[in-house]
């Protein structure tokens, strides 16, 4: 805590709303790792499962897994029973459309990842500038007798745009991680809808 304190004071106003973004980014990334782990959008045992069911065209024991299961895959299976015997167009518009939801919690937030991770080391310039407006104004009303000065006020300035730094890098990562992984996972969700799509709906007229 001390540190904590001890920055801020170094490093002035700029430093509030670098906090800020850091625990943003952190509380979002707890938020989205809980969100989007496999077994809350597409365990591999339920997809391996549903997959042999249809095949077989065990369509009773596919509906007790779909209700049964709480992930972003078992509602779409849900929905496609629902929909089994409709027209071709309008069971894969109702899929498409269920899959979108899906897809955009999958990588609800992720935008304001992506503006921490923007935005953070800008502040950490705007410190510095600040900063070393400040130091150079020091300069003029004091005078350079003591060259020590300058070269603190420099330090102190250049500590912003350091924190601003160590907060995108990791924020930048952990972004681009979180939106793969929601790729991947939408791309198996596709995959699934496809299946459920060539065994339920009825042929075009």
């Amino acid at each position: 805590m001390q540190l904590l304190l001890n920055l801020v004071q170094r490093g002035g106003w700029v430093m509030f709303p670098l906090i800020l973004a850091s625990l943003v980014a952190l509380a979002l990334t707890l938020e989205r790792l809980w969100t989007i782990r496999r077994g809350k959008v597409a365990p591999r045992s339920f997809l391996a499962s549903i997959s042999g069911l249809l095949g077989r065209r065990q369509y009773e024991q596919v509906d007790f897994l779909s209700r049964n299961g709480d992930s972003a895959a078992a509602r779409l299976v849900s929905l496609a029973l629902k929909m089994g015997g409709r027209p071709r167009g309008q069971f894969k518009d109702a899929l498409e459309e269920a899959g979108r939801r899906e897809a955009q919690e999958l990588t609800a937030r992720l935008g304001v990842l992506n503006l921490v991770a923007s935005i953070s080391p800008l502040l950490g310039l705007l410190g510095t500038v600040s900063g070393m407006i400040n130091a150079f104004n020091s300069i003029a009303a004091e005078g350079i007798g003591t060259p020590g000065l300058l070269a603190a006020g420099i330090s102190e300035a250049l500590l912003t745009t350091a924190v601003g730094l160590c907060v995108a890098i990791p924020t930048l990562v952990v972004h681009r991680a979180l939106l793969s992984r929601s790729e991947s996972l939408t791309s198996e969700l596709e995959e699934l809808s496809s299946d459920l799509l060539e065994a339920l709906a009825a042929p075009e007229a």
